[in-house]
């Protein structure tokens, strides 16, 4: 029933609305943490990017093919033989290659740091991973910017009274570089999520700031 203006009631009557959905698939048969998920246009794939717990934490992605409503895997491919969480990933069209940033936690208790991986098939193969901020990073955005044709990561830098931060990376075959870190809130900042507008070509951040009673808040950055 439902409450009326008048303070009686109604009954209530509707429509079911039926969905077509597939049936679940393993693509880790292990505990798995901190999972992104990116599609690849070049490729038709999605590729997923986790902490896999059954092998140490290690960084891993698996190549994903959908049909329909179903979806198969390839084999399962280490980016960092080190524990790894906080993952995000974002596809340069330019290159068409995915980029899978993340915090590198053996390395200095949370290095951030980025790889390249190149999808053939049903399998993703990895450059050699770059670090772009040698600190604990945390809470990391990573878009790509088509107007200029570079990957952008926003985090909470660790290293630097953990405030808000960008730097610009340049993705060459399977490799990547990176620019100078700009603070874009100097104060603490965290639950960053980043987007690039297309229509503006400027990216927006949003993020917790720390700084300000932890209100909601978003920045918009112009990549040069």
């Amino acid at each position: 029933v439902a409450l009326k203006a008048d303070g009686t009631v109604e009954a209530v009557s509707g429509t079911v609305i039926s969905q077509a959905v597939g049936t679940p698939v393993v693509f880790e048969n292990a505990n798995s943490q901190y999972c992104t998920t990116v599609f690849d246009p070049s490729s038709n794939k999605v590729v997923i990017a986790y902490s896999d717990v059954g092998n140490a934490s290690y960084g891993t992605a698996i190549v994903g093919t959908v049909s329909g409503t179903s979806i198969s895997f390839g084999t399962p491919v280490v980016f960092e033989s080190g524990t790894t969480n906080k993952s995000t990933a974002s596809f340069d069209s330019n290159s068409n290659r995915v980029v899978i940033s993340y915090r590198d936690v053996s390395n200095t208790g949370g290095y951030g740091t980025a790889v390249v991986g190149a999808v053939a098939g049903t399998a993703i193969t990895f450059g050699t991973p770059v670090v772009f901020e040698s600190a604990e990073v945390t809470h990391t955005g990573n878009i790509f910017d088509s107007a200029n044709n570079k990957i952008v990561i926003s985090y909470k830098d660790g290293g630097n009274s953990s405030y808000g931060t960008a730097i610009v990376g340049t993705v060459s075959g399977t490799s990547i570089s990176f620019g100078t870190a700009v603070v874009f809130n100097s104060s603490y900042s965290d639950e960053t999520v980043s987007a690039f507008d297309s229509n503006s070509n400027k990216v927006v951040i949003a993020y917790r700031d720390g700084g300000n009673s932890y209100r909601g808040t978003a920045i918009v950055g112009t990549v040069s």
